[in-house]
C-alpha cells in the first residue's frame, strides 16, 4: 500500500490520482460547488469578489478555470493573473505584452549567441531553435 502525506493538510493518506487526501478532496469540491453557485446568480462579478464572498482563495478559483471546471466564457468580469506581470488575462498563462517579450529575448539570445551558424539552425522555427543550439554542443 503506497502512503503519502498530503500536500494541503500534511496528514497521512492512501495515494490517489488526486494526490490528496479525501478529506481536502471534500473540501476543495464544497469550494467549487460555492464558486459555482455564486458565479450562476452573478455573472458580472470579478475573481477578487468571488474569492471574497465564497471565501475561496484566488489561487484556487484560479485553478477551477485553468482545469476547465469554472468557465469564464459567460463572465466578461472575470480573469485571471499572468503569472509574470498579474494583468488579468482570461486564457493561457501570460498576457500578451509578457508573451511578445519572451519570445523577442529568446529570439536576441539566439541572434546573439549563434550568428555565425550553419543553414542548419536556419531551418528550425520560433522557440525551439535555442533548444537545437544548446543540443549541437
Amino acid at each position: 500500500m503506497n502512503l503519502g502525506n498530503c500536500p494541503q493538510c500534511g496528514k497521512l493518506y492512501v495515494l490517489n490520482l488526486k494526490g490528496m487526501c479525501s478529506d481536502c478532496i471534500r473540501d476543495i469540491e464544497r469550494q467549487y460547488e460555492d464558486c459555482n453557485h455564486y458565479l450562476k446568480e452573478n455573472r458580472g462579478t470579478t475573481i477578487t469578489e468571488l474569492s471574497e464572498v465564497t471565501g475561496v482563495s484566488i489561487k484556487q478559483i484560479t485553478t477551477f478555470i485553468r482545469e476547465g471546471r469554472i468557465s469564464i466564457a459567460n463572465a466578461p468580469n472575470m480573469g485571471y493573473a499572468c503569472e509574470v506581470c498579474g494583468t488579468l488575462i482570461r486564457d493561457g498563462n501570460m498576457c500578451d505584452s509578457c508573451r511578445a517579450r519572451l519570445t523577442k529575448d529568446i529570439r536576441n539570445a539566439y541572434n546573439d549567441g549563434d550568428a555565425g551558424k550553419s543553414n542548419q539552425a536556419e531551418k528550425t522555427q520560433g522557440a525551439y531553435r535555442i533548444v537545437d543550439k544548446f543540443r549541437d554542443n
